[in-house]
């Protein structure tokens, strides 16, 4: 069996490594010296002066999301949708609050009005 490293994340100081999981916990920021997040398999940073990608990305890893494909090993081709602006957060954040979905599930929708079935 193959293991694959996964993109770990330090928001505050909008960097983003790949490394090996730790059975100790999250590897620290080599800058800041907090605790990494877990970003998945799929993450793709945006560039570090972009904010408002980066404020997306606070969002859905806030939510509890990770940037995964249909495999959690990171083998799929086809990752699922994550919003990569602060446009498309706002959107589906007034959905959640307007219809009563949990954030998660709305920051998860490719169309926020409109629930996705799985494949």
């Amino acid at each position: 069996m193959v293991h694959y490293k996964l993109h770990y994340t330090c928001v505050p100081c909008r960097v983003s490594f790949k490394r090996f999981p730790l059975d100790s916990g999250a590897p620290p920021c080599p800058n800041c010296g907090r605790a990494l997040v877990c970003a998945g398999h799929d993450f793709a940073p945006p560039p570090r002066r972009d904010t408002d990608a980066w404020s997306a990305v606070a969002a859905v890893l806030g939510a509890g999301l990770r940037y995964e494909g249909l495999e959690p090993c990171g083998c799929g081709k086809r990752p699922r949708f994550r919003p990569r602006t602060g446009a498309e957060v706002r959107a589906r954040l007034a959905v959640a609050a307007r219809t009563g979905v949990p954030v998660a599930e709305a920051l998860a929708r490719r169309d926020p009005a409109v629930p996705e079935e799985d494949d």
